[in-house]
């Protein structure tokens, strides 16, 4: 089969495209790769969101200065930018700011914006990787031979080594700093420069300062051994707390690409280009953007699907760990539907393409993942807000220091100030809560569990009480029609056929049972046009009816008994009812299982000492049922969503920390009241949710994994904060009475940040 190369890179990615890169972004055409235009905004004059990735970002205060970048450009109306994750979120109106502005506004400030999804960020990521292994590979060379050089001054007694030999040593440990100075402290420098010249603080700074003074000293010394800084030399320090800095940035960095980088595998799965049909009957490749609704495209196993769609040609299975929580591979035969995001791991297929970018469902998931991966958790803004006063306390503090011993020895008082400098740097305090968070969002998610809250994490982790609703929830998706009753003259099928038009509407379980019911009979929809449709949430739907043929229009009710103004049936099981303008005309019985492991997730929330509820709009009855099959003692039924609400309100004013599960349908104030909340069903529109949490799949199991998950998640936290502040407590008064040298301060750095960070790490890893 012939197969031509058709390739467009949607936009100029390499270093050099600079020029380039400006008129390709300012297109409107290239602004939804990138973001979207706010709901209800003008695509061309309104509001747009945008994702970018941030280069060269390390710590907090680099987010700090990207978003003051960012913000300082009209047209910027808010940016947001994570440090752990290091990606932004940018709102610009395109009626006064084109994206090339703000993306060199970033690029001024020391910091290259890339649009998120792009596909050569990876290539990149891998060309800096390099490039600080490179360095680190300089100062690790230079600090072993300037060791060598250092070490017999340490042992050499009084007239053993002759002053030659001593100078000689010293000009070869200064010839080997030098390196080590202008290239392996590189990023130290140009980090520190970025934010003198936006008249910032950055972490950085003390960094810099330390490894200048260190350089300034020591060649003072051997230069002019009798001047006014001494005549001792650090470049034995100097070379080692760079090494040690730059060990723990590349170790920190490789953790965080695992943990936190986690998310960014999970949203970047697209392919870069696809096998498309020609006219002709052959395929040629072409990019993702060129793809449009109706094509026709070849997918080789191994690759995924780019669009939502269905397969015209071929079977095969589908991996959609991350669209629907399914851990094992699907069956899709020809004429089955397929979800961008997909993995094809059968057989070579062609697919229709059905939906395109927003509109997929992976595109809902991504967007939910893009959204939790740049909050600030409430911990995390209040480390940072410290962090900038800390920088301050700490010049003052190595600036008093120097002062303090200038007198008796002025070098050694410097270098106590170096000392300061470098050990109180509070990388690992602005790291300690965002890269917890993110590994464990990357773990959930991986698991079938989209985080779209990082706070609910915080909140989860002391939640004493679990509510669950009913159908959908603790029952399967959609239940089965087990019984009609309908007025006398009219016949079932012909109730259920009423009903099913009006329930093709909807999407809650009680309406696609009743849809499912008519399919299982018939292989056409019902006679009848559904229109004027309106749905009151927790009551029904109520519209009117006309048949295909034309006639006149009949205006039904569908749903609760209060709702259509009829009695309920005296059965115990879940109902819904149908009514006209002359009243009552049917009753549907529905008949609700209860998902296999409803008992063992309410069972294993109790063991942790999480109390349980049920809230169901369905009679007390059902209601009852279900919840002693489950093992609930505290159920209520016949709860409209304002009783739910009331119900949450109550149990918050008694003092508990409640977590809602629902099926995100008709539950969204009871979501949104919770302190924590988790959306079922595989039908929930995920753009429209309320809920902290997304569950994929259908395994109740996920929420007492996920409390668990939480509850180690604020532990890691509650220990990276309390390693971080017992470090700078005692280091601090060391570093300042001059019992700490400038080698040891930089170790401890190193090793404070990378512990924070390794901490963080095992909660990517199964408990």
């Amino acid at each position: 089969m012939e197969v031509a190369l058709s390739l467009a890179s949607p936009l100029p990615r390499a270093e050099g495209d600079a020029v380039a890169a400006g008129p390709v972004l300012d297109d409107p055409a290239e602004w939804p790769a990138f973001g979207h235009a706010l709901e209800g905004e003008d695509a061309a004059k309104g509001r747009w969101e945008s994702q970018v990735v941030v280069e060269g970002m390390h710590c907090a205060a680099c987010a700090f200065t990207v978003e003051a970048a960012l913000m300082q450009v009209p047209g910027v109306i808010s940016a947001q930018v994570n440090a752990a994750s290091r990606r932004a979120r940018v709102v610009w109106s395109s009626a006064a700011v084109r994206p090339s502005r703000w993306f060199a506004a970033s690029e001024a400030a020391g910091y290259r914006l890339v649009p998120a999804g792009d596909t050569l960020a990876g290539a990149r990521r891998q060309r800096e990787a390099r490039r600080a292994l490179w360095r680190w590979l300089v100062a690790g060379f230079c600090m072993m031979q300037v060791m060598m050089y250092a070490y017999p001054a340490y042992i050499a007694h009084p007239g053993e080594m002759s002053a030659d030999a001593v100078q000689l040593m010293r000009w070869a440990s200064w010839m080997l700093s030098v390196p080590v100075l202008l290239f392996s402290s590189g990023p130290f420098f140009g980090s520190a420069l970025r934010d003198l010249r936006q008249r910032r603080i950055g972490m950085d700074l003390p960094v810099a300062l330390g490894i200048a003074i260190t350089f300034v000293v020591s060649s003072a010394a051997t230069f002019d051994p009798q001047g006014p800084l001494g005549n001792e030399v650090y470049f034995d320090s100097l070379t080692m707390f760079v090494f040690f800095l730059l060990t723990g940035r590349w170790l920190e960095a490789r953790l965080r690409d695992r943990t936190a980088g986690a998310l960014d595998a999970l949203m970047n799965r697209l392919p870069d280009s696809v096998l498309r049909r020609r006219a002709d009957g052959g395929f040629e490749r072409v990019a993702l953007r060129r793809v449009a609704l109706g094509d026709l495209l070849r997918v080789l196993p191994g690759e995924a699907f780019l669009a939502d769609g269905v397969l015209v040609a071929g079977d095969t299975a589908a991996d959609e760990a991350l669209i629907t929580g399914e851990s094992r591979p699907v069956p899709r035969p020809c004429g089955s539907r397929v979800l961008a995001g997909s993995h094809n791991v059968g057989a070579v297929v062609e697919m229709r393409v059905e939906a395109l970018g927003k509109s997929t469902r992976y595109a809902e998931i991504v967007s939910l993942m893009e959204g939790a991966s740049l909050q600030k958790p409430r911990l995390a803004r209040l480390a940072d807000r410290a962090a900038r006063p800390f920088l301050i306390a700490v010049l003052l503090a190595a600036a008093a220091a120097a002062l303090h011993g200038w007198h008796a020895d002025s070098g050694q008082a410097l270098m106590v100030a170096v000392a300061v400098l470098i050990v109180t740097c509070p990388c690992a305090l602005s790291l300690a809560t965002p890269a917890a968070m993110l590994a464990s969002a990357g773990r959930l998610a991986r698991g079938g569990l989209l985080v779209r809250n990082l706070q609910a994490l915080e909140a989860l982790a002391t939640v004493d009480r679990v509510v669950f609703d009913k159908t959908g929830t603790l029952t399967r998706d959609t239940p089965r029609l087990d019984r009609v009753y309908c007025r006398q003259g009219l016949r079932p099928g012909d109730a259920v056929a009423l009903a099913a038009a009006l329930a093709a509407q909807s999407l809650h379980p009680a309406s696609r049972a009743l849809v499912a019911a008519w399919q299982a009979q018939h292989r056409t929809a019902p006679d009848w046009r559904a229109m004027q449709l309106g749905e009151v949430a927790g009551q029904g739907l109520e519209g009117s009816l006309q048949r295909s043929a034309g006639g006149p229009l009949r205006r039904v009710r569908l749903g609760s008994a209060a709702f259509c103004g009829v009695p309920a049936l005296a059965v115990d099981a879940a109902q819904v009812h149908l009514a006209d303008e002359q009243g009552w005309i049917a009753s549907f019985v529905l008949a609700e299982d209860l998902r296999e492991d409803a008992a063992a997730a309410v069972a294993a929330l109790q063991a942790q000492g999480v109390e349980v509820s049920l809230l169901s709009g369905d009679g007390a009855a059902a209601a009852a049922e279900v919840a002693r099959q489950a093992g609930i003692a505290d159920a209520s039924g016949d709860c409209s969503p304002e009783d739910k609400l009331a119900r949450i309100r109550q149990l918050q004013a008694e003092g508990h920390v409640v977590a809602m599960v629902g099926d995100g349908l008709n539950d969204g104030p009871v979501l949104a009241q919770a302190h924590a909340s988790f959306a079922f069903g595989r039908a929930v529109p995920l753009a429209q949710s309320r809920a902290d949490f997304v569950v994929q799949g259908d395994a109740l199991e996920v929420v007492p994994h996920t409390i668990a998950q939480a509850r180690r998640t604020l532990r890691i936290v509650r220990q990276n904060l309390g390693w971080a502040a017992g470090y700078n407590a005692v280091c601090v008064p060391l570093a300042v009475m001059g019992w700490l040298p400038p080698w040891l301060a930089g170790l401890g750095m190193a090793a404070s940040s990378l512990l924070v960070v390794l901490n963080a790490a095992r909660l990517a890893r199964p408990a």
